[in-house]
C-alpha cells in the first residue's frame, strides 16, 4: 500500500519552460555580479571552495565565475552550482522579480494527496533550498507547508538506483510503499529497480498503454 509520494519538478509539478527559459537564464546573468559581491560571505564562500574541489584547481573569483557559467551552459548537475543558482533565485522570488511556476492540476493534486494522508517528498536536481523557494513563491500560494521533506544530489543522482534507496531509508518506509513521479524514463527505471512504484507524467503527449511505466497526462489521473 502507499504510504508516500515523491515527485520530480520539471516536467512534472513545473514547466520545463520556466526552468530553462525564466530562472536558468536569470542565474547565469546575475551569477558574476552575486558571486562579486557576497565572495566573501559564510555560506557562499563554503560554496566557491566545495566548486574549487569539484574543478579539481586553485580558482580565483574570476576563473570560478567563469567555471560556473561553463557548467551552467553544459547543464552540469553540480551540487555547488545548484546551491549557488538556489541562492541567486531566493534574490529575485523576494524582490518580486518572478513567480514560482506549478501547474494547476498539481497544486490541486498535491492538497488532494495530502488531505489524503499521503506524505509528500520532492526530488530534483536543483537544490533543496531552490525547490522550496518554487513551491513556497507559487501563483496558488505557499504550497512548502504540504511537503515533509525535500532531496536533491546531495542524495545521490536522479537516475542512480541506490539514491531511491536512500530515500527509502531516511523516510523509514519500505520502498513498495512509495510512488515516484517524473517525467524522465531514466529516473522512473531507477526508482522502479529500488522497488518504488512509479508514475511516467507525459503531460502533452499521447498517453502510451504500453508503456515500461504507467503514464498519466497530469496530477488528475494519479490512482491510488
Amino acid at each position: 500500500m502507499i504510504k508516500a509520494i515523491v515527485t520530480d519538478i520539471e516536467g512534472t509539478t513545473s514547466s520545463l519552460s520556466f526552468v530553462k527559459d525564466v530562472l536558468f537564464p536569470y542565474a547565469r546573468q546575475h551569477l558574476p555580479d552575486f558571486v562579486r559581491r557576497h565572495q566573501a560571505d559564510g555560506e557562499i564562500a563554503a560554496l566557491l571552495e566545495a566548486a574549487r574541489r569539484e574543478a579539481g584547481a586553485e580558482l580565483d573569483i574570476e576563473q570560478l565565475i567563469a567555471q560556473f557559467i561553463d557548467w551552467i551552459d553544459r547543464d552540469q548537475k553540480i551540487t555547488p552550482l545548484k546551491s549557488l543558482q538556489g541562492l541567486i533565485w531566493q534574490a529575485g522570488y523576494l524582490q518580486g522579480d518572478f513567480t514560482g511556476h506549478i501547474y494547476e492540476d498539481a497544486a490541486r493534486g498535491l492538497k488532494a494527496l495530502k488531505d489524503s494522508g499521503y506524505a509528500l517528498y520532492v526530488y530534483s536536481s536543483g537544490s533543496v533550498q531552490a525547490q522550496k523557494l518554487l513551491f513556497g513563491h507559487s501563483a496558488y500560494g505557499d504550497l512548502t507547508p504540504l511537503f515533509s521533506g525535500y532531496f536533491d544530489t546531495h542524495i545521490g543522482g536522479k537516475k542512480d538506483v541506490a539514491s531511491y534507496q536512500r530515500i527509502a531509508e531516511q523516510i523509514s518506509l519500505k520502498p513498495c510503499e512509495i510512488l515516484f513521479l517524473s517525467d524522465i524514463k531514466e529516473e522512473l527505471d531507477a526508482a522502479r529497480q529500488a522497488g518504488f512504484e512509479t508514475y511516467w507524467l507525459v503531460r502533452e503527449q499521447a498517453v502510451n498503454v504500453a508503456a515500461e511505466h504507467r503514464q498519466i497526462i497530469n496530477f488528475d489521473a494519479i490512482q491510488l
